[in-house]
């Protein structure tokens, strides 16, 4: 018994361990980046910075770009927690608009914005980023079943729904970047919902016209 105790604590501590040398990397490099720019920084500047050896680095990164992704992949992990946690009453559509706006609020900080900013602004992040919608669709879609108690019968609607929503949450990304100075997260995501639910009302009248 207190064998197997002191191997738990062995690697509760070894994964508590890799976990704030992975956080000290990823904020090395966060800094640098925002301080000097993306291309402008290297890996052996990261290292330096995290006083880690360049293996290490690779042991939990394989490219500096992955740095920066990694920090939205936790965007869809946050968010699907956040449909988790709705009340199941609810529908889907009023759940996923409250989660995601739930979500963007909470990840629209100093550095979140200077982070889209630079990602806006560096082309070799900018192509990569459009990678992380397909992403967030999949997740989104997968939470949202799981809420219907995966239901074979309704995959495709909850496919569905996790495209529409993923598309404009895409679009309120290139908003974003338009925003007059001062604008509210929060009311800006609730202005791209109230446009999207509106337009989508108005194509389903026009599809009936060809019913």
């Amino acid at each position: 018994m207190a064998e197997n105790k002191r191997t738990e604590t062995t690697e509760g501590r070894r994964e508590r361990k890799r976990r704030q040398t992975r956080e000290r990397i990823e904020n090395a490099a966060m800094t640098l980046f925002l301080q000097r720019g993306f291309d402008a920084t290297t890996i052996e500047d990261i290292t330096e910075a995290a006083d880690v050896s360049k293996r290490s680095f690779f042991d939990y990164f394989p490219s500096k770009e992955e740095v920066v992704f990694a920090w939205q992949d936790s965007f869809a992990d946050r968010l699907m927690a956040a449909i988790a946690a709705r009340p199941a009453d609810e529908s889907s559509v009023e759940a996923v608009e409250a989660a995601i706006t739930a979500t963007v609020i909470a990840s629209v900080d100093e550095r979140g914005l200077a982070l889209g900013e630079l990602i806006h602004c560096t082309p070799a992040l900018k192509a990569r980023d459009q990678l992380k919608y397909a992403k967030l669709e999949q997740k989104l879609a997968e939470a949202l079943l799981l809420r219907r108690g995966n239901d074979p019968e309704q995959r495709s609607r909850m496919r569905l729904l996790a495209a529409i929503v993923i598309g404009a949450l895409r679009v309120g990304g290139e908003l974003w970047q338009q925003r007059p100075p001062g604008a509210s997260p929060q009311d800006f995501a609730r202005e791209i919902f109230a446009d999207l639910w509106k337009m989508l009302a108005e194509f389903g009248d026009q599809a009936k016209t060809r019913l």
